[in-house]
C-alpha cells in the first residue's frame, strides 16, 4: 500500500486518543502512592490491610487484560475502551469518596480492570489502523504515555500535599488531599471517553464482524481509494466459517506457538524487575545508603530518563526492527543489573545495621540503575506492546492478547510481591541476581522464538 495514500493526519488523531489510555494506566498504577498514609489513617486498618487496598488494583488489571482481548472481538476495540473510560471516571471518584477498606477495594478493581483493557487494546486498535511503515513509532507512544501518566501522577500527588500542607490535611470543600489524588484523575478519563467518540472503530474489528460497509468507510477515511483491496486483504486472513473465537489460539501444549511467545514476551517484560524501580524506588535507594531526599530525587531523574529513552524508541523501531531492539536491551540489562548486584552483594553495613554502599559504589550503582532504565525503556518497554499489538493473525489477536495481557500482570504481581521478601531473604545483591537472570535468558529467547515484523502488513503475520 502506497505511503501516500494514508490519512497520517487521521491515523495520528487516532493514535493520541488511544494512548489517552496509556496515560489513564500510568496515573491509575502512580496515584496510589501518594495516598497510603491517607488511606491507613482515614480507614484505621493496619499495614496488612492498606496494602491489600494498594495492591487490589493488580486483581483488576489481569481480569481486565484477559477480558477486554476476547470481548473487543465480540464487541469491537472502541467499545472495550469507552468501557474502560467509564470505569476510570468511577474508579476515580469513588476511591475519593470511600469510607471503608472494602468499598475502596470496589473502587479500586474497578479501574484496575480499566487499566488492564487499556493495557491491551490501545497499542492493538493503534497497531490495527497504522500504516505499516509507521506501525512501530505510533505503537511505542504507548509507552510514553504510560510514563508520563506515572509522572503526572507523582506531580499531582506532590503539589496537593503541599497545597494543602500533607496528604492528611484537608485541601478544599472539606475534603482531605489524598481523596483529591484520586479525583485529578477525572480530568484525563472525561477525556478519554469523550475522545474516544471522534474516532472510529477498528476496520479490521469490522471486517471480522461482517460489516463490510463500515470497514470500507473506515479503511476509506484511512487510506482513500486502496481502500476496496485492503478490505478484500483482512478478508482473506479470517476464517471463512466462523468469526474469531476464544478457541482459536488453542494448539499443541495448549496454546499456538505464536500465542506462547506472546505470552512469554509480556512475562520477560516484568521478570527483569523493572517495576522494582518504579514501585519501590524510594525504598530501594534508601535501603542502599541514600537518603529519603535524595531517593526522591533519583525517582525523579529515573522518570525523565524513562521518558528521554522511550523517544530515542520512537525514533528508531521503524529503522533498527523490532527484533534487534530487544537483543540491545537484553544485553545492555544483563550487564546493568549485573553490575547492581555485584555492588550490592559487597556492600557493608552500618552502625544501625542498614546497607551503605561506600567510597565509588554509589555513584556507580546509581549509573547503572539509570543506564538499566535506558535500556529497558528503549527495548523491552515499547518494543513488547508494539510486538503484542501487531505479531498475532488477525483471526486470533483479541484472545492472543487476553492471554498474553493476563499473562504480563500476573508477572508483574509476582514481581511486585516478591521484592521485600527477596529484600529481607536474600538482599539487593540476590534480588538483582534473578532479575539479571531472567535478562539473560531473554536474550536466548528473543534469538530461537521471535521474527522480527517491521514493515509488513498486520495481514501478513503468520500464526
Amino acid at each position: 500500500m502506497s505511503e501516500i495514500k494514508h490519512n497520517t493526519g487521521f491515523v495520528i488523531l487516532i493514535t493520541l486518543v488511544a494512548t489517552i489510555g496509556g496515560f489513564l494506566f500510568g496515573f491509575d498504577s502512580g496515584v496510589i502512592n501518594g495516598t497510603v498514609d491517607g488511606l491507613s489513617t482515614a480507614f484505621q486498618s493496619d499495614s496488612v490491610v492498606t496494602g491489600f487496598a494498594v495492591a487490589s488494583m493488580l486483581i483488576g488489571c489481569a481480569v481486565g487484560a484477559f477480558a477486554a482481548g476476547r470481548l473487543a472481538d465480540r464487541f469491537g476495540r472502541r467499545n472495550i475502551l469507552l468501557v474502560s473510560a467509564i470505569f476510570f471516571t468511577i474508579s476515580a471518584w469513588g476511591s475519593g469518596i470511600a469510607k471503608i477498606p472494602p468499598e475502596f477495594m470496589a473502587y479500586r478493581i474497578l479501574g484496575g480492570l480499566a487499566v488492564g483493557a487499556a493495557s491491551v487494546l490501545a497499542p492493538a486498535y493503534i497497531s490495527e489502523v497504522a500504516p505499516a511503515k509507521y506501525r512501530g513509532m505510533l505503537s511505542s507512544i504507548q509507552q510514553i504515555a504510560i510514563i508520563s501518566g506515572l509522572f503526572f501522577s507523582f506531580l499531582s500527588n506532590y503539589f496537593l500535599a503541599g497545597a494543602a500542607g500533607s496528604s492528611l490535611d484537608i485541601l478544599a470543600w472539606g475534603f482531605e488531599a489524598w481523596r483529591w489524588m484520586f479525583w485529578v484523575e477525572l480530568v484525563p478519563a472525561v477525556t478519554f471517553f469523550f475522545a474516544l467518540l471522534l474516532i472510529p472503530e477498528s476496520p479490521r474489528y469490522l471486517v471480522a464482524s461482517g460489516k463490510k460497509e463500515q470497514a470500507l468507510n473506515v479503511l476509506g477515511k484511512l487510506m482513500g481509494d486502496s481502500a476496496e483491496g485492503k478490505y478484500n486483504e483482512i478478508q482473506a486472513t479470517l476464517a471463512g466459517d466462523h468469526r474469531p473465537r476464544f478457541r482459536d489460539i488453542l494448539g499443541g501444549f495448549g496454546l499456538r506457538p505464536i500465542v506462547w511467545i506472546g505470552v512469554l514476551l509480556a512475562a520477560f517484560q516484568q521478570f527483569v524487575g523493572i517495576n522494582v524501580i518504579f514501585y519501590y524506588g524510594s525504598v530501594l535507594w534508601q535501603s542502599a545508603g541514600f537518603g529519603e531526599s535524595q531517593a526522591l530525587l533519583i525517582n525523579v531523574i529515573s522518570g525523565a530518563v524513562s521518558i528521554g529513552a522511550c523517544v530515542a524508541a520512537i525514533v528508531a523501531i521503524d529503522r533498527i526492527g523490532r527484533k534487534p531492539m530487544l537483543l540491545i536491551g537484553s544485553v545492555g540489562m544483563v550487564i546493568t543489573l549485573g553490575i547492581m548486584a555485584i555492588i550490592f552483594s559487597r556492600a557493608g553495613v552500618d552502625e544501625s545495621g542498614n546497607l551503605a554502599l561506600t567510597g565509588s559504589a554509589g555513584p556507580i550503582a546509581l549509573v547503572a540503575a539509570n543506564l538499566y532504565v535506558v535500556f529497558f525503556n528503549f527495548s523491552w518497554g515499547p518494543v513488547v506492546w508494539v510486538l503484542l499489538g501487531e505479531m498475532f493473525p488477525n483471526q486470533i489477536r483479541g484472545s492472543a492478547l487476553a492471554v498474553s495481557g493476563i499473562s504480563m500482570w500476573m508477572a508483574n504481581f509476582a514481581v511486585t510481591s516478591t521484592f521485600p521478601l527477596l529484600l529481607a531473604g536474600i538482599g539487593l545483591g540476590g534480588a538483582y541476581s534473578i532479575y539479571a537472570a531472567c535478562a539473560f535468558i531473554s536474550l536466548f529467547f528473543v534469538l530461537k522464538f521471535v521474527s522480527e515484523t517491521k514493515g509488513l502488513e498486520l495481514e501478513e503475520m503468520q500464526g
